[in-house]
């Protein structure tokens, strides 16, 4: 049976106007068997670690300015402020301690300042996600990644003499130029992964490689918090995590490659069995345009643009603001902050692994399909912090109970990296960067909204205030899950294959294949059926 499909597959291909092509590998050399005959860790495993920090530095670069600017403002209250009955103690002026100064805020900036500047990143961040896709698809996901992280990189390294020099206007520019260096790493991480991890084990490497984030808000928050005690000058930030940035694009340069088939010393077997077990249309000629007229009328592929605007609305609210409502809110000290805002992070990344097990094991031993595990660690991801974080604003200023609440809802949101994450390498694993490219840049818009919107709600950051933009935050949770619930899918898409799958029977728009041939699929099957005839 494998070998009539084998036939069958070339005679497709023959009919197309295809070659069958195996990809060239140069002869190896001295040093790339010796690189070989060292390659005891397999070679995608690699590619996830090196993800997993990818993630890690785009997320640190991304939020280190959350806590920073905390220690960049110092707005001196007037008589004329809101006063706040519900405010809690602060710990700088608790019993004998002395208030500990901002000797390097010098910045008077109000609340919807603060928002738009933190917002900025994600203007940029937006602009570059389809580009990004195209980028990926086209030259590879490897440099596509770590130039456009390199750039980040940098920019973070300048960030404190671009504020000195131009205030918050320049600020905001840089943001959006940041945002635009990290536009394309998920889609090129996705095109990637795509290529080099097989359906059964993408559960667990998305968790591997998007966990990252975790770890990056984990180590930008931790690492923040102790680079800014004591008064300490808020540029140090910039400078450590920039640095961290370069250092990484060092390392990614030498050790990951866009494709197994590219890679030069991958070993024959690890090579062997991704070719054999990853469904991609890699070895194919020149590739179709991207399907856009199918994708767009996609249901399931809206059902996750869906998801992935409710994920980004409160991981965005926690990431950005969650520092703010620690400091502002709890009036926890800014040391205290960056390790106590680091915890949610740590139960999210640890719960990430859990999920995407679990996940891994019940597809492979059949217990459920793929559309069912994908719809349930969504659905536990997005209700569960949803309730949690409500549960932490009626904590008031019970301080423990505050980030119990806090922590258990990051935890939960755990589950979206085995379930919507990954979704778009079930549903089109060939355009899986284009794909990733249309949900994160409509999803970004969460991160453009949220810190400007929550800067409106909360003007003179009370408890209250936050309240209401956690019920907002609740709102959007339960909401975009309702709907990817009703139209997910976990099976490969017709258009993601037209060449295998064909054109469904109510298809009206034109051909999305190169040759404008329609019924290929069929064409190819009378074709086969008519040389058994004759046999």
């Amino acid at each position: 049976m494998e070998e009539e499909n084998g036939v069958n597959q070339t005679q497709a291909r023959n009919l197309l106007g295809q070659k069958t092509q195996t990809p060239q590998r140069r002869k190896d050399n001295a040093l790339t068997k010796t690189l070989r005959s060292c390659c005891y860790i397999p070679q995608r495993y690699i590619l996830g670690v090196m993800g997993l920090l990818g993630v890690c530095n785009a997320y640190t670069m991304r939020v280190c300015l959350n806590l920073a600017i905390t220690q960049m403002v110092n707005r001196t209250k007037s008589s004329t402020d809101h006063f706040d009955p519900d405010a809690c103690p602060n710990d700088e002026i608790v019993g004998n301690a002395t208030a500990i100064l901002k000797p390097y805020a010098t910045f008077d900036w109000d609340e919807k300042t603060q928002g738009l500047i933190l917002s900025g990143f994600y203007y940029g961040y937006a602009a570059t996600q389809v580009p990004g896709g195209y980028l990926a698809e086209k030259f590879g996901g490897k440099w596509t990644l770590g130039v456009g992280l390199l750039s980040t990189a940098l920019f973070t390294f300048l960030t404190p003499i671009v504020i000195r020099a131009g205030g918050a206007t320049w600020l905001f520019i840089l943001r959006v130029l940041q945002g635009m260096g990290e536009g394309p790493t998920m889609p090129a991480l996705m095109i990637m992964l795509a290529r080099w991890v097989p359906p059964h084990e993408r559960g667990f490497q998305g968790a591997l490689v998007f966990g990252g984030a975790q770890i990056g808000n984990i180590f930008g928050s931790f690492m923040s918090g102790i680079l800014l005690a004591d008064g300490n000058d808020w540029a140090y930030v910039f400078y450590f995590f920039g640095g961290f940035g370069i250092l990484w694009f060092v390392l990614w340069s030498l050790l990951c490659y866009s494709t197994p088939n590219s890679h030069p010393y991958i070993t024959k077997k690890e090579l062997n069995y991704l070719n054999k077990n990853v469904t991609t249309a890699e070895s194919s000629n020149a590739k179709d345009p991207v399907p856009w007229k199918a994708i767009l009328r996609s249901v399931p592929a809206w059902a996750l643009v869906w998801a992935a605007v409710g994920h980004d609305w409160g991981y965005y609210t926690m990431v950005t603001d969650l520092p703010k409502y620690s400091h502002d809110v709890l009036k926890f000290n800014i040391a205290t902050t960056g390790v106590l805002t680091a915890l949610p992070y740590i139960a999210m990344w640890l719960s990430s692994f859990v999920f995407g097990f679990v996940c891994d094991i019940c597809i492979k031993k059949g217990w459920h399909t793929i559309k069912t595990g994908r719809i349930i660690h969504t659905t536990i991801a997005a209700t569960g912090p949803a309730i949690c974080i409500i549960m932490a604003s009626y904590a008031g200023c019970d301080r423990v109970a505050a980030m119990v609440y806090f922590v258990l809802s990051m935890a939960l949101m755990g589950g979206f990296y085995s379930g919507m994450k990954v979704n778009a390498l079930d549903l089109a694993p060939n355009y899986a960067g284009s794909l990733t490219s249309l949900v994160n840049t409509t999803s970004t818009f969460a991160g453009i909204i949220t810190p400007y919107l929550i800067g409106l709600l909360t003007p003179d950051s009370t408890l209250v205030q936050w309240r209401t933009a956690f019920w907002v935050c609740f709102t959007v949770l339960v909401g975009t899950n309702v709907v990817y619930c009703i139209w997910a899918d976990g099976e490969q898409q017709w258009w993601d294959d037209v060449r295998k799958f064909g054109y469904p029977a109510d298809w009206k728009h034109g051909s999305l294949l190169r040759d404008d041939i329609i019924e290929q699929p069929e064409a190819v099957k009378l074709s086969s059926r008519k040389d058994t005839d004759d046999d």
